[in-house]
């Protein structure tokens, strides 16, 4: 029985891939809507600091994972006192707190961001004249698709930007205007041995993610390089399991590490359809102790995010039919009841002869969706 910590798409997808394998799956929910429920074989609807929950869920996994990273620490370190959990309470905490997250890659040498740590308004304003504008207020905590953000163009009153931000603690990181934006899946096995997948070329709709093109249209030298930073991060972290590197790629070729995610990554979804190995088989053969299967890339492939403003309605999917007719398309429905505002419903995956052939199918797809959603 494998425990997942969270019950959204990542853990619905981890479930199908556990299943897929002979292994029996348990969600710990944490209270939250949970679409990994109507495929797992056993589900805990309890919030994270429930006892009894805890109680259940240990007695009854033999291993347990994450699948998003925004868990209290508390929970994670009661887990692991009492069964295998893989990745580790502390590489979770680093990577679910924007301060740590920057220590982190300071105390390793990773190329990352200017930054400063700030906790009031004349902090902040010191860390304007170090950093410069422009630049990115970002909460310490709890930020995701764009959330707990908010650039500063210079020119602000600093005591202003820190009231209306309401936060204890925060980090002011310099603004990157970078040439396009990258990020690395990485499986890391219990000896220590890491597995790379090649780097995906991610852009953005309104701060989510809206198409991976893989293979990233980058130099051989610089997706090498992607690769062995990303290794070493998960190195570094003494990591076991899947997790993603995000980067901006500047236009001078050099790399940065913006982020990091504990757990399969939006960004990875392509492996489903286009990969030897899916990140989601990944994830469970690491937490068994299996050996990392390979990340080759069989097909070039462009993931299309589905998000809730390609519905006509909350509850009325779109019309699916050109997808299907592309021959080469791949849907993924996560199913969640509503499709509220713009929350990831689902994805497809284009395969194509070369990522621009891919990319072409897949915003042509895209087109007609917003079209006809909200």
């Amino acid at each position: 029985m494998l425990g997942i910590l969270g019950g959204g798409q990542l853990g619905r997808m981890f479930c199908m891939e556990a299943r897929r394998m002979g292994y029996r799956t348990l969600v710990w929910t944490g209270g939250l809507e949970a679409p990994a429920i109507v495929v797992a074989d056993e589900a805990i609807d309890a919030p994270f600091d429930s006892a009894e929950a805890l109680e259940e869920f240990v007695a009854k996994a033999a291993v347990a994972t994450v699948e998003f990273e925004n868990i209290p620490r508390e929970t994670l370190e009661a887990v692991a006192a009492k069964i295998a959990l893989h990745p580790s309470p502390n590489a979770v905490a680093i990577c679910q707190h924007r301060e740590r997250e920057k220590a982190f890659l300071k105390q390793h040498g990773i190329p990352h961001a200017p930054f400063a740590v700030v906790a009031s308004a004349e902090e902040l304003a010191a860390a304007i004249l170090e950093i410069g504008t422009p630049a990115v207020l970002k909460t310490a905590a709890f930020g995701y698709d764009g959330k707990g953000q908010l650039k500063l163009n210079g020119g602000e009153d600093p005591a202003a930007v820190w009231a209306a931000f309401e936060t204890d603690r925060a980090v002011l990181e310099a603004f990157i205007p970078f040439e396009r934006e990258l990020s690395v899946m990485v499986a890391r096995s219990a000896d220590g041995s890491v597995v790379a997948y090649d780097p995906a070329e991610n852009r953005h709709r309104h701060h989510i993610l809206d198409v991976s093109i893989v293979p990233a249209r980058i130099g051989p030298s610089v997706a090498a390089e992607a690769k062995v930073i990303a290794c070493r991060v998960a190195e570094a972290l003494d990591y076991r399991g899947i997790m993603g590197v995000e980067f901006f790629h500047l236009p001078n070729g050099s790399l940065l590490v913006n982020e990091m995610a504990p757990r399969p990554h939006n960004s990875g979804h392509h492996t489903l359809d286009a990969c030897a190995t899916s990140q989601f088989e990944q994830q469970v053969r690491v937490i068994c102790g299996l050996p990392a299967g390979s990340p080759r890339l069989l097909s070039p492939v462009v993931m299309l995010n589905l998000l809730g403003d390609m519905w006509p309605d909350e509850q009325v999917p779109p019309d699916w039919m050109p997808l299907f007719q592309d021959g080469s398309a791949f849907l993924h429905l996560y199913g969640k009841r509503r499709a509220i505002g713009r929350r990831k419903m689902g994805h497809a995956n284009f395969l194509g002869a070369d990522p621009e052939d891919a990319l072409k199918r897949a915003e042509t797809i895209k087109a007609g969706l917003l079209r006809g959603g909200r």
